[in-house]
């Protein structure tokens, strides 16, 4: 039998990446098919970051060629790459970042701030390159949570570059102030230390930006959605109605905006006992869920009222960084894959590939 590149698509049609819910035929995964006798080598191109999971895909590739009878030795490569994708109408991408993601809540106190850096990890664990500004500019905790002391350089006194915490390219007001100096600004000035700290930063091809956002639908939330390219918002709530109420606001003001909402983080879901791990759901069951049913987005997942979480963030080691193995950072993991999933299966953004026309007088 002689192997042709039909027989290779039709034996992969069904197989389905467990991360996408799709086939890689579907997606177009499967480029670069060779044949050279009884030997069969392809590439497998993921759009998000999965260095988890590359070893499964690659096994179960190889599993579903070795049906074909005649194949003698297969050889598949699995690799990443993420694409710049749309964001809302008349914001242009802002160089050096790919797609910026937007981590929101209604309402403070929610464990926000925990859940963005450990996506931010979460994502640079699977292969990324991210980023991560705080946009709290009355309350910035990144730097806390980052272990982050020293102030950013500038080699050319007027642009900053970002401080590197764990691998990520880090911003934050908190690392340009004294930790005690409060913020005693006004909304427009707030707005213009945000736009100064995105826009004046180096950024150096990152493909994610995470942006820890502040709580509520003030000024910032405003300033973002009108002058920031945002690929998409993740909102975090727990579980309590008071939250819930808050977070739905939130997420309203995203969809007016037309920012698409990528889904929601529950975040205090059930609080674990740290002496007998007896599970107890202080503050209600299900309220995530039910609006992300509402709402008809999607459930990223939901994380424990855990006391690690909190001890992790506080000793400046997120619980990604601080236990990579456990299964608290394995939550953060598929939540993070989830919304590169969810960026990927977005509209691309070809902007940089059109010709720039200058009209010039003769």
């Amino acid at each position: 039998m002689t192997i042709s590149e039909q027989h290779i698509q039709s034996a992969l049609d069904n197989v389905i990446d467990s991360t996408t819910g799709k086939s890689y035929i579907a997606t177009g995964s499967i480029q670069n098919i060779r044949i050279d006798g009884a030997n069969v080598t392809l590439d497998v191109e993921l759009g998000y970051p999965g260095n988890s999971v590359k070893a499964a895909v690659q096994q179960q590739i190889i599993s579903a060629l070795q049906a074909i009878p005649g194949i003698d030795k297969i050889s598949v490569t699995v690799s990443s790459k993420i694409a710049p994708h749309g964001v809302q109408g008349g914001v242009k991408l802002i160089p050096g970042i790919k797609n910026i993601i937007a981590v929101a809540s209604g309402k403070g106190g929610v464990g926000k701030s925990a859940t963005a850096v450990n996506i931010a990890l979460a994502l640079a664990a699977e292969g990324a390159s991210v980023g991560i500004l705080d946009a709290d500019i009355y309350g910035p905790s990144q730097p806390q949570m980052l272990g982050i002391t020293q102030q950013p350089e500038s080699l050319d006194g007027k642009s900053m570059e970002p401080v590197i915490a764990h691998g990520l390219q880090a911003m934050s007001i908190g690392l340009l102030i004294d930790i005690e100096t409060p913020m005693v600004w006004r909304g427009p000035m707030v707005t213009q230390a945000l736009q100064q700290l995105l826009n004046d930063t180096n950024w150096k091809d990152v493909d994610y930006l995470i942006v820890d956002m502040p709580p509520g639908t003030g000024d910032i939330q405003l300033t973002l959605a009108q002058k920031i390219p945002v690929t998409g918002a993740v909102i975090v709530t727990t579980p309590q109605d008071i939250a819930l109420l808050d977070a739905r606001k939130g997420l309203k003001m995203f969809e007016k905006v037309g920012i698409p909402i990528f889904g929601i983080v529950e975040n205090m879901s059930t609080h674990i006992c740290s002496n007998c791990g007896h599970a107890e759901s202080i503050f209600g069951t299900g309220g995530g869920e039910k609006m992300c049913r509402d709402y008809e987005v999607d459930f990223l997942g939901a994380l424990p009222l855990d006391i690690q979480i909190r001890e992790h963030t506080d000793s400046g080691k997120p619980s990604v960084i601080a236990d990579p193995s456990g299964k608290i950072a394995e939550t953060y993991r598929t939540i993070a894959r989830k919304i590169a999933v969810k960026i990927a299966e977005s509209a691309e953004d070809h902007s940089e590939l059109f010709a720039k026309i200058i009209m010039e007088n003769d």
